[in-house]
């Protein structure tokens, strides 16, 4: 009677990036499994990769990447502002997240 029904941890943590929660950053086999999306952002862009995996444009953090079951998972500043999250997976996610970094680095 007037409680609000919880709901256990184990379905947040099936699918954290849905429930907005916090994520787990790339660990070294995660970013090592990235190498060839790493590859392109440290050669064909102006971002700065100030640790492994997490990438600057000028002063400002711009990319980095995170873990979870449900997959990996870039944050991105393509509005300038706050952090979009996007799967990074699959390949067809990776060249997806490379299109809009390009796009977005070339306004």
């Amino acid at each position: 009677m007037g409680t609000t029904p919880r709901r256990c941890a184990t379905s947040r943590r099936h699918d954290a990036a849905a429930w907005g929660l916090a994520l787990k950053h790339a660990g070294p086999a995660v970013l090592a499994s990235l190498e060839p999306l790493l590859k392109c952002l440290r050669q064909d862009t102006p971002l700065v990769e100030r640790t492994p995996g997490s990438f600057y444009l000028k002063s400002k953090a711009y990319l980095h990447f995170h873990e979870d079951a449900a997959g990996i998972f870039a944050d991105v500043k393509l509005d300038g502002a706050g952090f979009t999250r996007l799967r990074a997976t699959t390949p067809q996610e990776q060249a997806h997240l490379l299109a809009l970094v390009a796009g977005n680095l070339a306004r």
